[in-house]
C-alpha cells in the first residue's frame, strides 16, 4: 500500500491488519495532521451489507465508553455514491502495542496485572449496559508503559442480546454463545477465564457446540450424562500457577452461567487479592469462598 493513497480526507501511512471483510490502517487526517487507526469496509456485493452494519454497530457501541483500557472510538464516516453507502470508515485511537498472543507475560504477577486491567475495562462496559463477547489474546494489546487496551468491538452487544448466528471464537466462546442464548456479563466472565487459561496453560478450552442439525440447549445431552468433562485446573497443568488464581479461572469457565462469579466486579476484587498474595508470599493466603469476596 503506497503512503500516497487516501481514504476520504485521510492519508494512509501503513496497513495494520485485516479482519472479516475489513482492512485496518494507520492514517493521518489531512486537515488536523492527527494520526488515527482507520477500519475500512467496502460494500462490493449485497451480502457485504452485514459487515457495514457491524462497523456501524461498533461505532454506536464504542462511542459510549470513556475508559483508558478500551480503545477510543472517534468517528464513523459513510462514503456514499448515488445516496447509497458504498463503504464506511471507523476512526479509532491509534494504539502502539503488541497483542497478548505475541507478547506473553514473563511472570505470574505480570499476567495477573494484565487480567486485572482487562477486567476493569469489561466492568466499565457492563456498567454502560454492554458486553464485549469476544475477549481473547489477539484482542488485547500490551503497551510499553504496562498499559492494556481492549480492541475490536465487532461482536459487542447490549446485555441480554440473543444473536441469530453463532458468533465468537472457538476455544474462548462461552457455551451460551455457541447455543445462541442470551449474551450477558457472565459471557465476558467466561471469555476472560478462557483467555486466562490459555495464557497460563497454552491450551484452549474446547467449545461446547450443539450437535449439528439440532437446537439443543447447553445443559442437555452429553452435559447431563457427564460426557463433557471440565478442563483440568491450571495449577495441575502448570505447577507454577498459584492455586487461588487457578480457582479463579475455573470459577469463570463454568458451563452454567449461574455457577460463574456474580459480576466482573467480583473478578476485579479477586484479582487484586491474588496480586497481594503473589507480592506477599510469606503471609497466609486467604481463601476465595464466593461472590462476597471484597477488599477492605
Amino acid at each position: 500500500m503506497s503512503p500516497a493513497q487516501k481514504i476520504g480526507n485521510f492519508t494512509i501511512l501503513a496497513k495494520l491488519g485485516e479482519g472479516a471483510e475489513s482492512h485496518i490502517y494507520a492514517v493521518q487526517d489531512n486537515k488536523t495532521k492527527q494520526v488515527w487507526s482507520l477500519k475500512h469496509v467496502v460494500r462490493e456485493e449485497d451480502k457485504d451489507a452485514r459487515f457495514i452494519e457491524q462497523v456501524e454497530r461498533e461505532y454506536e457501541i464504542g462511542s459510549k465508553f470513556d475508559h483508558p483500557v478500551l480503545r477510543g472510538v472517534h468517528k464513523l464516516i459513510r462514503h456514499r455514491r448515488m445516496f447509497k453507502t458504498q463503504s464506511v470508515s471507523l476512526i479509532m485511537e491509534l494504539v502502539d502495542g503488541v497483542s497478548l498472543d505475541q507478547q506473553l507475560p514473563t511472570s505470574q504477577k505480570g499476567a495477573v496485572e494484565i487480567f486485572r486491567q482487562v477486567a476493569e475495562g469489561l466492568l466499565h462496559m457492563h456498567g454502560r449496559g454492554f458486553v464485549h463477547a469476544d475477549i481473547k489474546p489477539t484482542n488485547i494489546l500490551l503497551m510499553e508503559d504496562g498499559g492494556v487496551k481492549i480492541i475490536d468491538l465487532g461482536q459487542a452487544c447490549l446485555i441480554g442480546t440473543v444473536k441469530k448466528r453463532i458468533q465468537g471464537t472457538p476455544g474462548y466462546m462461552a457455551p451460551e454463545q455457541a447455543h445462541r442464548q442470551a449474551i450477558t456479563s457472565k459471557t465476558d466472565i467466561y471469555n476472560l477465564g478462557a483467555m486466562m487459561y490459555w495464557v497460563l496453560v497454552r491450551e484452549v478450552i474446547p467449545t461446547v457446540m450443539p450437535p449439528k442439525g439440532t437446537d439443543n440447549t447447553i445443559f442437555s445431552g452429553a452435559l447431563e450424562t457427564g460426557d463433557i468433562k471440565p478442563p483440568v485446573a491450571p495449577h495441575l497443568k502448570n505447577p507454577k500457577v498459584h492455586p487461588l488464581l487457578s480457582r479463579q479461572i475455573m470459577d469463570c469457565v463454568q458451563l452454567d452461567p449461574n455457577d460463574r462469579p456474580a459480576s466482573m466486579e467480583v473478578i476485579v476484587n479477586r484479582l487484586e487479592l491474588i496480586m497481594d498474595v503473589l507480592e506477599n508470599p510469606s503471609e497466609p493466603a486467604p481463601e476465595i469462598v464466593g461472590d462476597e469476596d471484597t477488599r477492605a
